[in-house]
């Protein structure tokens, strides 16, 4: 009988060695593949890219795709919801629709698009990137990755596994160039290991006079207590400043994960998220202007499938422009949720001819 228990206890300490060892390469692989991007990586360059004129005006589009897997029938086990990825049919059936809605939307200039996988197992190893850059072959297209992971392992019992995945820019007009911009910061190890490295696309285009246009495409920390996205805030606030004291135009775009400052919603048909809300401070460049549509909620909380009654919603995709750049116009889009958990938002502005 002591020998049995003797051999169990062995066998049992065994097994436990062989986790631990196996943890220690998993967390040492993890840390040895980690995706580290520097400060500026040039995504594309054309010092002899053709000037656009001034004179007229220009049409963007936001939107977060929720790379084709957070539909109005997902729920997500990161908001406190159960699933971790849809059927690959329903992520086809969601790209398939995306990518007809961009399509007819042939007056824009510039799309600004985020979570677009372009390989990555909640997606079903979708190309994303390769299926929105031929929507318009004439287009540029630009790429800046902000999830590059080769296995994230939670959940335990199904792991969301690897993610390709970031932020595409489509531009009418040849850039000079493209860069991506790393935003300051990250989770603490290991969990960083893990998690977004979080970055904003910067394409600059030759305006006829001399100046240049820089449109940017933003995708902000979530799901931390404000702090990644504080610091995030500081450091994009000092690279615009720079920028317009160059007598550049500038347009940001994209996902901020936060309100825009002294937000109201005026929404008819939904409920306004105020859980962990958290606004862009008032006096964070006050003679910017902020362009979003509060009567159209842009995001879902994802803790059950959409419900236009019980949902909470809120916006926190949205534009901002420099002084020297008039907005003519801005709406947001309403599509019931029906393929990501954000809606697409349009802008019309018209660059100044004073600057």
């Amino acid at each position: 009988m002591l020998y049995i228990m003797k051999k169990g206890i062995k066998i049992l300490f065994g097994f436990g060695c062989v986790l631990v060892l196996a943890f220690a390469g998993f967390i040492g692989y993890a840390t040895w593949s980690d995706y580290v991007p520097g400060p500026e990586t040039l995504v594309f360059e054309r010092q002899d890219a053709r000037t656009i004129p001034e004179q007229r005006r220009y049409r963007l589009m936001i939107w977060n795709i929720g790379y084709g897997g957070l539909s109005r029938d997902m729920d997500f086990f990161y908001d406190g919801g159960q699933q971790v990825r849809p059927a690959r049919q329903i992520v086809e059936k969601n790209m398939a629709a995306i990518e007809t809605f961009i399509a007819r939307q042939t007056d824009i200039d510039f799309f600004l698009l985020q979570e677009v996988d372009q390989d990555a197992k909640r997606s079903h190893s979708i190309d994303g990137v390769s299926k929105l850059s031929r929507i318009f072959p004439r287009f540029h297209s630009s790429f800046g990755k902000n999830y590059h992971v080769f296995f994230v392992p939670v959940p335990i019992s199904d792991p969301l596994g690897h993610v390709l995945s970031g932020v595409l820019t489509l531009s009418r007009f040849e850039p000079v160039s493209v860069v991506r911009q790393s935003f300051p910061g990250n989770y603490a190890w290991p969990q960083g290991l893990f998690m977004l490295d979080r970055c904003f696309l910067v394409s600059r285009y030759r305006l006829e006079k001399g100046k240049t246009l820089l449109v940017i495409n933003t995708h902000n920390s979530a799901y931390d207590d404000g702090t990644l996205r504080s610091r995030q805030m500081a450091y994009l606030k000092t690279f615009l400043i720079q920028e317009y004291e160059k007598g550049n135009y500038v347009i940001v775009g994209g996902d901020w994960n936060q309100c825009p400052p002294g937000f109201r919603p005026e929404f008819d048909r939904n409920r306004m998220d105020t859980e962990n809300r958290l606004d862009i401070d008032r006096d964070y460049l006050p003679s910017w202007k902020w362009a979003y549509d509060p009567t159209v909620p842009t995001n879902r909380r994802l803790v059950a499938p959409y419900d236009k009654r019980t949902s909470l919603t809120t916006v926190i995709d949205f534009f901002l422009v420099s002084p020297n750049i008039d907005i003519k116009q801005v709406q947001g889009i309403h599509l019931e949720f029906e393929h990501s958990d954000h809606h697409p938002v349009k802008l019309e502005i018209k660059l100044k001819e004073k600057n």
